[in-house]
């Protein structure tokens, strides 16, 4: 089945909110030239609105953080490898990289996942 997502969670201070939100879309202008077809970034406003395990509960961010989630949607695997390596060589991003982080990178949770069920 046809499609590829990477997602992405991360904890990042209040204070950093403008400034995370600019880098952003620094990085999805960037996904989105080198070939992604969707990015996007969500905030965490209800995240224990369940019975079941909010994600404060296993990712356990600290006093003053909030929880961002992003998502960059491509066709496969192989195309997200392609769009990742020319985006770590854009010198948008590599300008970007040269900042200090505005959150705990050694925190941030990140994986990629092939199309299971499409409707």
């Amino acid at each position: 089945m046809k499609g590829y997502i990477d997602l992405y969670l991360l904890a990042i201070p209040k204070k950093n909110l403008a400034a995370y939100r600019k880098i952003a879309r620094i990085f999805g202008n960037v996904m989105r030239d080198h070939g992604a077809l969707e990015y996007r970034e969500f905030l965490g406003v209800d995240l224990k609105s369940s019975p079941c395990l909010g994600f404060p509960d296993i990712y356990k961010p600290k006093k003053g953080e909030v929880l961002i989630s992003s998502a960059v949607e491509f066709n496969s695997r192989k195309h997200r490898d392609k769009v990742n390596m020319a985006a770590i060589n854009d010198p948008r991003m590599q300008k970007v990289m040269k900042n200090k982080p505005l959150f705990d990178v050694k925190r941030m949770v990140s994986g990629g996942f092939a199309t299971f069920v499409k409707m």
